[in-house]
Order: C-alpha cells, then structure tokens, then sequence
C-alpha cells in the first residue's frame, strides 16, 4: 500500500463566517468520522496534516489559530479534534490545501502517494482540495462521513465529481486502510 497520510481540512474554527450555522450541524455528524480517521492513522503512524484558514491573520501561528477556534462558539466542536503533538500544521489563505502552501513539497518530503481528505466544506475546500490532490498525481481518498458540508446537495454531487472526475475513493471512515510500513 502507497504511503498515506490523513489532512484535515478546516476543523480548527471559529464558526463566527456567514455560513457557520448552516454548517454547524453538519460538522457534528462528521466529528465521530473525523475521530475514527485520526485514531487510525495515529496507530499506524501515518502522517497527520492539519491544513487550515488563518482567518486573515497573516502573524498567526498554528498554536494562536487554535486557541482562537477553541475559545469560540463551538469548543465542543474543536476540541474533539485539535492536533495533538505529533501532528503537523500548514496554513492556507484560500479554498484548495495546496494553492500557494508547501503542502505538496512537505508531502514529498514524507514520501507519502495517497491522502486522506477530511473536514469542512465538502463543496468547497475538500472538493478543491481533491482536484490539486489528482492532478498533483496523488491517490485520493475522500471519507464521506468525515466531511461537512453546508448544503447537502451541493455537497452530494461534490463527492460524485470526485469520485467521478478525479478517481477518488469516497467511503466511510472505518474503511479507511492506513498503511504502516516507514518511509524508505
């Protein structure tokens, strides 16, 4: 099995946006999904990147990105799925993990050929993510029940264009194999 890593889209949140109520729901049904990915991945050893908005602040960190989705509205959605230590972090501006982030060099760098997208928005960040993961030549795999979404139809045929456009595997997250063999 290719080397895998698991990348967390968006789930460090303040949820203060415009669309924070439509989504909020959503991003409770996903949580157990979330949990269930990086509870297997941490025992595997498989990388796992957490790839968020810095909410406009160009001098924030990763640790100050997290504190401010923690002391916001919905701790109880963060808190289940803050990075621990051995989790690493790259800052995006924009909807795709990969526009203008080293995310695609660090990938490299862990040799890693097939990612595992989880997180929020499934008809934004995740499915734009998908598309740069395809044609950066990455294996891409989407957990359906890991993503969240702020309208369900958009959302629906969000994961039909990735498994349809971009060969990607959209499954559940208990199905997700994550490989533990070391990188070379």
């Amino acid at each position: 099995m290719p080397r895998t890593a698991l990348l967390v889209i968006d789930m460090l949140n303040t949820y203060t946006h415009e669309d924070a109520e439509a989504l909020v729901p959503s991003v409770r049904e996903a949580l157990p999904g979330i949990a269930t990915l990086l509870r297997n991945a941490g025992a595997c050893d498989s990388p796992v990147v957490y790839v968020n908005d810095n909410f406009g602040e160009w001098r924030s960190h990763h640790g100050e990105i997290l504190k401010a989705a923690l002391d916001g509205r919905h701790r109880d959605l963060v808190e289940p799925v803050a990075p621990d230590d051995s989790a690493l972090f790259v800052v995006k501006a924009r909807h795709s993990i990969f526009f203008e982030t080293p995310l695609a060099y660090l990938l490299g760098q862990l040799k890693v050929e097939r990612v595992v997208l989880c997180g929020q928005v499934t008809e934004q960040c995740v499915l734009y993510s998908a598309l740069d993961a395809h044609i950066r030549h990455f294996d891409v795999v989407v957990a359906a029940d890991a993503v969240a979404h702020i309208d369900a139809d958009l959302a629906a045929a969000a994961l039909r264009m990735m498994r349809t456009n971009m060969s990607a595997t959209v499954c559940l997250a208990d199905e997700v194999a994550f490989d533990t063999r070391q990188p070379q």
